[in-house]
């Protein structure tokens, strides 16, 4: 794993990765990330987190059976959930003596540049102290006007603010399709994706999990936000996080969205 030394990788973590069906949080997946990512850490590599799962886990919390429809529901589960959520990180983290931060984020913060230096300040600050930024949005106090959305969007973002040397989200499917998977069984994995040559858009078809948000076309959007700052990005499926060890080892797999002036 020489190749990720000194490398700045965020690696985004849906929903779907962190808990069951149920929306209670699937612990052997969670020990099993964290044990690999600390192991990534350990030789070297930069991570920076972008987690979801902070209102499912609110919900799973509370003993809902869904998402509640309002705001204020659903930015109250996302109270509950974050507490939990970074508690189990620092817990697990922990374990192998790596430590943990919590960065918050809305809109309007990143559409400002002095508040935008603020958060690539801390972000440098906490790398430096070999600390792990784990950033997810403000769904606290987000509205339409300040929210990101999808934490996709917010994890491409962040790889620009921060100069990352790579984004990977890791999702509830392989990568990008030819069709969907799911409703189409011809349908065939896309290991590599040149966004300055193919419009990809129209594959973006289908349905994300019931606990998170987004789908592939946020994804889509996601690479196309690197694109043009030469950062690479991957789409992996989550299910197993040692698929992590392959791509880093530099093992085809998932489907790779090659960066400008890239190959």
């Amino acid at each position: 794993m020489n190749a990720i030394s000194d490398k700045r990788i965020v690696i985004k973590i849906g929903t779907s990765t962190l808990t069951h069906e149920s929306g209670l949080i699937n612990v052997r997946r969670f020990e099993e990330l964290v044990k690999v990512l600390s192991d990534l850490k350990n030789a070297g590599c930069k991570l920076i987190m972008v987690s979801s799962g902070a209102i499912a886990v609110g919900v799973g919390k509370l003993g809902l059976d869904k998402k509640p429809e309002t705001i204020p529901g659903r930015q109250a589960c996302a109270a509950i959930g974050q507490c939990e959520l970074m508690y189990l990180y620092d817990e697990l983290f922990g374990r192998f003596n790596h430590n943990v931060a919590q960065l918050l984020l809305t809109k309007d913060i990143t559409d400002d540049e002095v508040r935008v230096q603020h958060v690539q300040n801390t972000i440098d600050t906490l790398l430096e102290m070999k600390v792990i930024p784990i950033i997810n949005e403000n769904d606290t106090v987000a509205v339409d006007e300040i929210v990101f959305g999808d934490n996709d969007t917010l994890s491409a973002i962040v790889a620009v603010l921060s100069k990352a040397d790579g984004l990977v989200i890791m999702s509830d499917i392989d990568g990008l399709y030819t069709a969907n998977p799911r409703t189409d069984e011809d349908a065939k994995l896309i290991p590599r994706v040149d966004l300055g040559e193919e419009d990809v858009e129209h594959l973006a078809e289908g349905v994300g999990s019931a606990r998170g948000t987004g789908g592939m076309i946020t994804k889509i959007h996601a690479a196309k936000l690197c694109y043009p700052e030469g950062i690479p990005m991957w789409i992996l499926n989550g299910a197993d996080p040692k698929i992590l060890y392959n791509l880093l080892d530099d093992k085809p797999v998932g489907t790779y969205f090659i960066p400008k002036g890239g190959e």
